[in-house]
C-alpha cells in the first residue's frame, strides 16, 4: 500500500496567529520531507479566498516541491478544473510534469465551495457538465499530435497544439468523486479515482460499496479499474490526553474550517450536491467522541494500523494523509509523519487489488 502526504492548507480558525504565508512555506518543507520517509506522493490541495483552504496554486507549490525532490511525484489534491480555462490547465500540469522528470499525477474535481464560483463568476449549477468537458479538453491537450479544435458547449477554439508535452503519455489522471454522477462520469473515461471517506459514506453508504461500484462500472465501461486513492486525517496519541487533544483539534477544523464552505454546496441548486445538506447538519452537530476509525486515523500505533487495514481490505491503492490540521505545531506534524512511516507502513507492504496483502 501506498502513502502520501496531503495538505489542504487549513487556515481560518479564532484567534489564530499563524500566517499564510508561514502555512505554505511549511507544506512545502513537509513535502520535501515526505520524500525523506520514503512517502510516495506529496499532494497539494487548491482553494480560494482565504476559507476552507489558503493555497490557489498548487502547480506552483509542487513546481517548488519538484526542484527540491528527486523522486517523490506530485498531486494536486485537486486542481478545481471548472475554475479555470482548460488549455492553461494542460499547459501548465505538463511544464510541472516536463521540469519534474516525468512526476505529475494529475487530480482534478469541481469542488463544493459556491463562494470560489460566485467570485470567478462561474456557474456553480453547471459546474458537472464544465468539468467533464474541460476533462475532455485537458487530456485531448495531452494526447492529440498535431494542432487540433474543438466546438463545445462552454468552449470553442481552433487550431491549437499545447507545449510542452508532458513527459507522461499518457499522464496519469484522477478524478475526484464525491457523487454518483462524478464516479459515472469517470467510469466512462476509464480514469483513476480520488475518493474521500466521508463523502463515501454519504453517497454510497460506505467506501467499500463506492470502489464496488467504481471497479464495477469501469468494466462495463470497457475499462480496467484504476487506481483508488483516499486522504484521510491522521493524529497519533498514546495516552487518554493526548487523544483528547486530537479530537479537539480534528473537532475545530471541521467546526470552523470545514463547515461554513460545506454549507455553501448545500444551497446549490442541483441535485448531486442533495447529500451536502445532510452532510453540513451531521458536521454541525459533531462531537469529539463522533470521530470514528474510517474517518480519521487517531490513537497510537495500533489503534491506527488497525484503521489502515481496514481500508487495504477495502481496496484502496494509495493513502493520503493529512497530518498537519487544525493548527497542528509543524515539529509535531514531522514526528508523526515519522512515526507513521517508521511504525505503520512497514506492517503493508504491498497491498493489490481489493486489498489483498502480497506473499512476503
Amino acid at each position: 500500500m501506498k502513502f502520501s502526504y496531503f495538505s489542504n492548507a487549513d487556515n481560518t480558525y479564532r484567534n489564530n496567529t499563524r500566517t499564510v504565508e508561514d502555512l505554505l512555506l511549511q507544506i512545502v518543507d513537509q513535502a520535501v520531507y515526505a520524500e525523506e520517509l520514503g512517502m510516495h506522493s506529496a499532494w497539494i490541495g487548491e482553494h480560494h479566498f482565504n476559507e476552507f483552504g489558503t493555497n490557489a496554486s498548487p502547480e506552483i507549490m509542487l513546481g517548488v516541491v519538484a526542484a527540491r525532490t528527486e523522486r517523490i511525484r506530485l498531486m494536486p489534491a485537486v486542481t478545481v478544473l471548472p475554475l479555470h480555462h482548460p488549455l492553461r490547465v494542460a499547459e501548465n500540469w505538463a511544464t510541472v510534469d516536463v521540469i519534474s522528470g516525468g512526476r505529475v499525477d494529475f487530480a482534478c474535481g469541481r469542488g463544493f465551495d459556491k463562494h470560489e464560483y460566485d467570485r470567478f463568476g462561474i456557474e456553480f449549477e453547471r459546474n458537472a457538465e464544465l468539468l467533464a468537458e474541460e476533462l475532455d479538453i485537458v487530456h485531448r491537450a495531452w494526447t492529440e499530435e498535431g494542432r487540433w479544435s474543438h466546438d463545445g458547449a462552454f468552449f470553442s477554439f481552433e487550431d491549437v497544439e499545447i507545449v510542452p508535452k508532458p513527459v507522461q503519455i499518457p499522464l496519469p489522471v484522477y478524478v475526484a468523486c464525491f457523487s454518483r454522477p462524478t464516479v459515472d462520469m469517470t467510469c466512462r473515461r476509464g480514469f483513476n479515482m480520488s475518493i474521500a471517506p466521508f463523502a463515501a459514506g454519504m453517497s454510497f453508504g460506505g467506501v467499500d460499496k463506492m470502489i464496488d461500484y467504481y471497479r464495477e462500472n469501469c468494466a462495463a465501461n470497457g475499462h480496467e479499474p484504476g487506481v483508488v486513492n483516499s486522504s484521510i486525517f491522521l493524529h497519533f496519541g498514546d495516552t487518554p490526553e493526548e487523544e483528547r487533544a486530537a479530537r479537539e483539534r480534528q473537532i475545530r477544523f471541521f467546526l470552523e474550517n470545514a463547515l461554513p464552505t460545506m454549507r455553501t454546496a448545500s444551497k446549490a441548486k442541483t441535485k448531486s450536491y442533495d447529500y451536502w445538506h445532510d452532510m453540513a447538519d451531521r458536521v454541525s452537530r459533531m462531537k469529539p467522541e463522533d470521530l470514528v476509525s474510517g474517518m480519521v486515523l487517531l490513537g497510537n500505533t495500533q489503534a491506527i494500523a488497525d484503521s489502515v487495514g481496514r481500508f487495504a481490505e477495502m481496496g484502496i491503492d494509495e493513502l493520503g494523509l493529512y497530518v498537519n490540521i487544525g493548527l497542528k505545531d509543524p515539529q509535531r506534524t514531522r514526528e508523526e509523519m515519522q512515526r507513521f512511516m517508521e511504525e505503520v507502513a512497514p506492517l503493508f507492504p504491498e497491498v493489490g487489488a481489493g486489498g489483498r496483502i502480497a506473499a512476503e
